[in-house]
């Protein structure tokens, strides 16, 4: 079968800083820098099966004008793997991001969060911990819920009607620990149908595909072992630093629901971005939007980012004739 080029946006960008962080019970997390030292800092969270290449595009938007901090997730890209189960948990989720800003935002520093999937969910299991809201200016959850995600998935057709039915169908897909071997035409097609919007491009797809394929198959299937009982509501609840969500109207896997809930439930909710015909994986399929997302909390909250009405390469929200429309809801 021939293979679909990578986009160049979407080739991982080399980073002008590698670290190596130990979390709280030792787990070494792979840790890079980009864009320009000195400058205020971005830290972007990746989701489940993804790793720091996830954000390529996005980061390419951001680096001229923050210092961009990306971590892989316990168990993803070259983080190490955990020895047991009990080593994946949302508790180590938010020991693992504390870990990260306490190595790479100084003291009396604060930087802007931006998490996708698990990484929006490690953000909420953060939420109240002392060290980790003394560097949040502000947060963007990105195609993400808080909890009771097997029975909001709608990956199954709508011909599956029964609802036990579907959840227990959605449970064995979700928790499948088949290995995904090379990409191909069918992992690709399955990919594209499950995580992203019918208007992605093949080369979305083929991106999103080669970093899925790399996350090792138990790996895959502990952390979905977590997501399957994902309740971090409470963490929701004592966020106190201004959130911005973001979700796209044909996300499977976190449906729009979840971030109508977050929304309600957040203390300083600043808006919540549609993305029409966008699914689970906005920021590869909008990189520009999301991007501007981040751009525009960073704008509003971190001290010295680039005023949001100054000149600046991060592309806006919606730009003048574009095809495809942005919704906004912005919360009193």
């Amino acid at each position: 079968m021939t293979a679909v080029q990578l986009p160049a946006d979407y080739v991982p960008p080399t980073p002008v800083e590698e670290l190596s962080v130990r979390s709280a019970d030792g787990i070494r997390l792979h840790v890079e820098v980009h864009g320009q030292p000195g400058a205020p800092t971005v830290v972007l969270s990746h989701g489940w099966t993804c790793s720091t290449a996830f954000w390529a595009p996005v980061i390419r938007q951001l680096a001229d004008r923050y210092r961009v901090v990306a971590y892989d997730q316990r168990g993803h890209g070259h983080s190490e793997i955990p020895p047991s189960r009990a080593r994946y948990s949302t508790r180590a989720l938010a020991d693992d991001l504390a870990a990260v800003l306490a190595r790479t935002v100084p003291a009396g520093e604060r930087a802007v969060l931006a998490g996708h999937s698990m990484g929006g969910m490690t953000i909420m299991a953060a939420g109240g911990r002392p060290e980790v809201a003394e560097r949040t200016a502000a947060n963007v959850l990105i195609s993400t819920g808080p909890a009771e995600l097997v029975a909001e998935l709608t990956v199954m057709p709508d011909g599956v009607r029964a609802p036990g039915l579907r959840r227990f169908l959605h449970r064995q897909l979700l928790r499948s620990r088949m290995p995904l071997g090379p990409v191909s035409g069918v992992s690709r097609a399955a990919l594209k149908y499950a995580v992203m919007g019918p208007g992605s491009s093949a080369g979305q797809v083929e991106a999103t595909a080669r970093i899925v394929h790399a996350c090792p198959s138990a790996v895959r299937f502990h952390w979905a072992g977590v997501l399957e009982r994902l309740d971090v509501r409470a963490g929701l609840g004592r966020i106190t630093a201004p959130t911005a969500v973001v979700v796209g109207t044909s996300d499977r896997l976190t449906p729009p629901v979840h971030a109508h809930r977050m929304v309600a439930e957040l203390a300083d909710p600043q808006g919540l971005l549609l993305l029409p015909g966008v699914g689970h994986m906005a920021p590869l399929e909008r990189p520009e939007e999301v991007a501007a997302e981040i751009h525009r909390m960073a704008a509003a909250h971190l001290a010295g980012a680039l005023p949001s009405g100054a000149a600046s390469s991060v592309a806006p929200a919606v730009e003048p004739g574009s095809a495809v429309a942005v919704e906004r809801t912005t919360v009193a």
